[in-house]
């Protein structure tokens, strides 16, 4: 079982069915992106979905956190979140470019608590760009 950590800690990863890119004309409101999987090809498809989950093959491997922003400012409002074996260091950076939350594997919680990941979740007071923006 996955484990989905927002701001206000760790729950149960909600099971819901998505498609690849390749299937999204078949959709059923939620997509599963790869880390190669281009951001705009999803364009058409962004009010219809209410879900975007987008892989991490590796936590050294950054490309889904520009697939996120991207989905972001492309106006994707709906839930979106990062799945796979991303750390409690990188949970701040994850939230600032739009990521909703983050699922990770059970044997990552454990070995990162909920403590590590809640000692990031003042990812906005901590933001540099809004203290600059004040």
């Amino acid at each position: 079982m996955s484990v989905l950590v927002t701001d206000t800690g760790f729950s149960p990863a909600p099971e819901i069915e998505t498609v690849g890119l390749a299937d999204i004309a078949a959709h059923k409101g939620a997509l599963l992106l790869a880390h190669t999987d281009a951001p705009d090809a999803v364009q058409p498809y962004l009010a219809v979905l209410s879900t975007i989950r987008v892989a991490f093959p590796a936590f050294n491997d950054g490309r889904a956190f520009t697939i996120a922003r991207r989905l972001r400012s492309l106006g994707y409002t709906g839930t979106l979140h990062a799945i796979g074996p991303v750390i409690a260091d990188q949970y701040a950076m994850a939230r600032r470019v739009g990521f909703d939350g983050v699922i990770i594997p059970q044997a990552l919680a454990a070995r990162q608590p909920e403590a590590q990941w809640l000692a990031r979740a003042d990812w906005q007071d901590n933001h540099y760009l809004a203290r600059l923006r004040a």
